[in-house]
């Protein structure tokens, strides 16, 4: 066996047994809004009202599954404030954080792709 083949043997069963991890991810991440409602907190803590805002064209009852399921994903915090009426604000933890190197390489992939679609269709 060359070199050649040898590495791409390993990289296969690396592959593999990483599998299991992307389909974690892609898991969590999946759905058109999960990623521009962890943009939005990226910004700064904000309410309800503010992200729906900000995610122009999300009802109400879309936010509040996604904020939910990214909440269980420890990826946002939900915070309640004892006051009248009752406060609630949203951040994004440092576990949603570590997302930022994943977001840019998807915004850099995204435009690179725009341009090769555009270039054939311009063609």
């Amino acid at each position: 066996m060359n070199v050649i083949e040898e590495k791409k043997e390993r990289t296969h069963q690396e592959c593999t047994l990483l599998l299991p991890a992307v389909r974690d991810a892609l898991e969590v991440l999946n759905g058109r809004w999960k990623l521009p409602i962890i943009i939005s907190l990226s910004f700064g803590v904000k309410r309800f009202k503010q992200i729906s805002k900000e995610l122009n064209g999300i009802t109400d009852k879309m936010l509040s599954k996604e904020l939910k399921d990214l909440e269980v994903n420890h990826l946002i915090k939900r915070t309640v404030h004892d006051s009248f009426p009752p406060t609630v604000e949203y951040s994004i933890t440092e576990h949603g954080q570590s997302l930022e190197k994943v977001i840019i390489e998807l915004r850099n992939w995204g435009v690179e792709h725009r341009r090769k679609i555009i270039d054939e269709f311009n063609q």
